[in-house]
């Protein structure tokens, strides 16, 4: 059986849907990185320590173990999980009108052998109002989601003007990629 060292409910949820037999094991972890890394290893470094923690803590392990990490980057800034209301609707007002990247890194561990990836999905919001983006914000509470938003929402819905790439990416776990690495049917 897989081990999934995520607590999102999204990826919980992608997993489920791809009939994927597992369960949740986290480990607190630290999300910083080092500063020279660049963009496209972040999410891929941040998986990795999930990962290496979680087996850390299993003895004996002979179960993969599957760890993703998921940032927001527009115009080379990486945009995380926003702290306040303030930061939510910051955030959504660089996304609005422009083209951002959504990467996620995904690691699997399998005793020794290790593999690893980042997906990258392009999005493009329309331009939003200040009310569009206040009422997501006080209603979704998007403070667990990386660049304030997820795409399966209301702001997904009526905000994205374009995507180019994975849509599950996008939701936190590029799922086909995963079952491939995977090779589990």
């Amino acid at each position: 059986m897989l081990i999934l060292a995520s607590q999102s409910p999204r990826r919980k949820q992608l997993l489920e849907w791809a009939e994927i037999k597992f369960e949740v094991i986290i480990a607190n972890t630290d999300e910083t990185y080092p500063s020279d890394l660049g963009i496209e290893e972040v999410p891929v470094f941040i998986a990795r320590e999930k990962a290496k923690a979680v087996a850390s803590n299993l003895l004996n392990n002979t179960k993969k173990i599957l760890a993703a990490d998921t940032i927001v980057v527009i115009n080379g800034e990486v945009i995380g999980k926003p702290q306040s209301r303030e930061q939510a609707i910051e955030f959504l007002q660089k996304l609005s009108g422009n083209q951002h990247q959504v990467i996620t890194g995904v690691v699997i561990l399998d005793g020794e052998k290790e593999t690893a990836f980042a997906d990258i999905t392009s999005v493009t919001f329309h331009s939003l109002t200040t009310e569009q983006i206040e009422f997501y914000v006080d209603e979704y509470k998007p403070y667990d989601k990386a660049g304030a938003y997820a795409i399966q929402e209301w702001i997904g819905v009526v905000g994205i003007k374009n995507i180019n790439g994975d849509f599950y990416n996008v939701m936190g776990l590029p799922v086909s990629r995963v079952v491939q690495a995977l090779d589990v049917l």
